[in-house]
């Protein structure tokens, strides 16, 4: 029993640190370009670089110790893919959560001395209908369904190629962060992408009344999403199993 909770503790550290990684190194790499003029074309591809990056390296680092989720839509597809117990999803989303909370403080709190300016996370928050400075123009509609497709997308790649790769994981890190990158292309300019409910949490809290009331979009989404994409990964990797076991006939 106590060998299994300290091992809990050490996955739930680990993903802690490594959101909280991704929340303050590639949100701040968004913050940053905005605070020098940067245009947004420019803010878009800083930024999905920022977060690919940050999931390779975070995969590479604790992925042996807690397979490197780093988000509770993630976590939530490997739930229903029945690799995952429901305590351990539970308390995996908790660390995730905190972590980017920690993560979205540190990253307040450096804007702010940078700026001198103590208020509100002006962008960096996911946002719709033109909430945030950053110009983020996608209708609650549109946000809906990008935030649920681009999730579908990421966590179904990350299944199927954890699932398949097994023979080359040092290979399924890369795949994985390639995949979040070209994501945020596709939704910085619409939502500031979310594709991951911590990630939204911790720099709402940060970013005002406002911006936390449009969270919870980028929570439901993506979990639906992360919930249909294992659905559909995992009647296509039963089908190809049934198909193996019968070519064994």
């Amino acid at each position: 029993m106590k060998e299994n909770c300290r091992e809990n503790l050490k996955k739930c550290s680990a993903e802690f640190l490594a959101t909280a990684t991704l929340v303050f190194v590639a949100i701040g790499a968004v913050l940053f370009g905005l605070h020098h003029g940067a245009p947004m074309w420019a803010v878009t591809i800083i930024g999905a670089l920022a977060f690919g990056l940050v999931v390779v390296a975070m995969a590479y680092a604790i992925g042996p110790i807690s397979g490197a989720h780093l988000n509770p839509a993630v976590t939530l597809g490997i739930w229903v893919s029945g690799k995952m117990k429901v305590m351990q999803m539970l308390m995996y989303m908790a660390a995730q959560t905190l972590g980017a909370i920690f993560g979205a403080f540190l990253l307040w709190l450096t804007t702010s001395l940078l700026s001198g300016n103590w208020g509100w996370l002006e962008a960096g928050f996911n946002a719709y209908q033109g909430l945030a400075a950053d110009g983020l123009g996608a209708s609650i509609g549109l946000a809906l369904i990008i935030e649920t497709v681009l999730t579908f997308v990421f966590v179904f790649t990350i299944i199927m190629v954890t699932s398949r790769m097994q023979k080359h994981e040092a290979i399924a890190g890369l795949v994985i962060g390639l995949t979040l990158t070209l994501v945020h292309l596709v939704g910085i300019p619409l939502t500031g992408t979310s594709v991951n409910p911590a990630r939204s949490i911790g720099p709402a809290i940060f970013g005002g009344w406002a911006a936390f009331q449009q969270v919870w979009l980028f929570i439901v989404a993506p979990l639906v999403g992360a919930a249909l994409a294992a659905i559909t990964a995992k009647c296509l990797l039963g089908k190809k199993q049934e198909e193996k076991q019968e070519t064994k006939k």
